[in-house]
């Protein structure tokens, strides 16, 4: 009877001590596991006297804790860098892509929003087929495309690398809009060429104006034949005329080299686009209304831009015996885009819309669109121009950014 109370004890005890054992064991792979699963928030508790060398287990926690704080940082700095990383690509105006194996676009960033014109949730799980984007997974890089999209269109920089996400490789796009620092450059180039030739041009009407005066004057004083006189004096009126006429012609060239930088304050752009229609009196203007929006912008260079692509579109409308012209605005990804339909012949020779010097209309300068242009993207917008298609005629869109007071709150109000 002694001898089976000893075993039991004995058994008992050794079961005791098995588990006393194996405890510090199932801490140990409790917190493995727990850091295997990313959990940093276990901590194994020291109760022995730490770097007592007679107590390895003690020092094994140690070892885990310090590991289970080393991975909490790292986890902690790849958290910021990943967030870093998505704001930065978030705020850069260059288009950012990425597509898997299959062509299919699995990241894109706020400016490839505004150009391709729809925001990210409706763009992620699409084929760069379905985005006409085929042609940019292929190919030499870097170079420069032409690309035209919803949100813009122009000549931009290609740039193509390979990354891997979690292990799998992403084919990785980068798009860098050539357009405005391109127009920026050929504006300084006509600006200084428009320099020149105001100055030489003002120095010779100068005095041909006064000398074709003074020999108006002097003509009537002598005695010439009627029909001699008659011809000298339609040879000074010609000259006059034509000083005059030239005398104007660089005064309006003149403009493009002196605007100023607009002075930005809240403008409704609804009332904006009202009162430009009421100028335009030789067809009517239908005003399409958008939402309420108010955007920062220098309401008298805005207003002349306008002016400028209401006039071209009447002026296209009566070419073509078209009825009316439609003015109105919509709000896209924190733009206003003012858009100008027309029922003319529609669009020519786009290579030279905005060349300074070129003009396809009798007495034209030549100036409105190349003006209108310059004052969109001095306010951080862009100005586009395009056939209907669906119908004859052009439409032209200018877009300006608008403030955070500005964006929409839904899809018809915008503040």
């Amino acid at each position: 009877m002694l001898s089976l109370v000893l075993v039991a004890g004995w058994l008992r005890l050794s079961a005791a001590a098995r588990n006393y054992a194996l405890r510090p064991f199932e801490t140990i792979a409790n917190m493995l596991a727990a850091l295997r699963e990313g959990d940093f928030s276990i901590r194994a508790r020291i109760t022995a006297r730490v770097g007592d060398a007679r107590d390895p287990l003690s020092l094994a926690y140690l070892e885990l804790n310090s590991l289970e704080e080393i991975l909490r940082e790292q986890r902690l700095g790849a958290v910021e860098a990943t967030e870093t990383l998505r704001k930065v690509l978030e705020e850069i105006d260059i288009v950012v892509l990425a597509f898997d194996p299959e062509g299919v676009l699995q990241i894109v960033n706020r400016a490839g929003e505004r150009l391709l014109g729809q925001p990210a949730n409706r763009l992620r799980g699409r084929t760069a087929e379905d985005l006409r984007l085929a042609d940019q997974l292929t190919g030499t890089t870097p170079r420069t495309v032409e690309l035209s999209f919803p949100g813009g269109s122009g000549r931009w920089e290609l740039r193509r690398s390979v990354v891997r996400q979690e292990g799998y490789p992403l084919s990785l796009i980068a798009l860098s809009d050539l357009s405005r620092a391109l127009h920026e450059e050929e504006r300084k180039a006509w600006k200084r060429i428009i320099r020149v030739l105001s100055h030489e041009i003002n120095n010779s009407l100068a005095p041909i104006k006064s000398i074709s005066g003074s020999l108006h004057s002097l003509l009537r004083k002598s005695r010439l034949p009627a029909d001699t006189r008659e011809d000298l004096e339609r040879g000074l009126r010609v000259i006059s005329a034509r000083a005059d006429t030239l005398g104007r012609f660089m005064a309006s060239y003149a403009k493009l080299a002196r605007l100023p930088a607009p002075a930005l304050a809240p403008v409704s752009v609804g009332s904006l686009v009202r009162m430009v229609a009421e100028l335009e009196t030789r067809i009517p203007v239908q005003v399409v209304p958008g939402p309420e929006a108010i955007c920062p912008a220098d309401a008298d260079q805005l207003q002349q831009a306008l002016i400028n692509l209401v006039r071209n579109a009447v002026d296209a409308t009566l070419e073509a015996e078209g009825d009316r012209v439609r003015l109105g605005w919509e709000v896209h990804a924190g733009k206003v885009e003012i858009i100008v339909e027309d029922e003319g012949p529609g669009l020519g020779d786009t290579a030279n819309l905005f060349v300074p010097f070129f003009t396809t209309k009798s007495g034209g300068s030549g100036v409105g669109l190349v003006l209108s242009r310059q004052i969109a993207e001095s306010h951080g917008g862009t100005l586009l121009l395009e056939d209907r298609g669906d119908v004859r005629g052009a439409r032209a869109r200018i877009a300006v950014p608008m403030d955070e007071d500005g964006k929409a709150k839904d899809s018809t109000t915008c503040r």
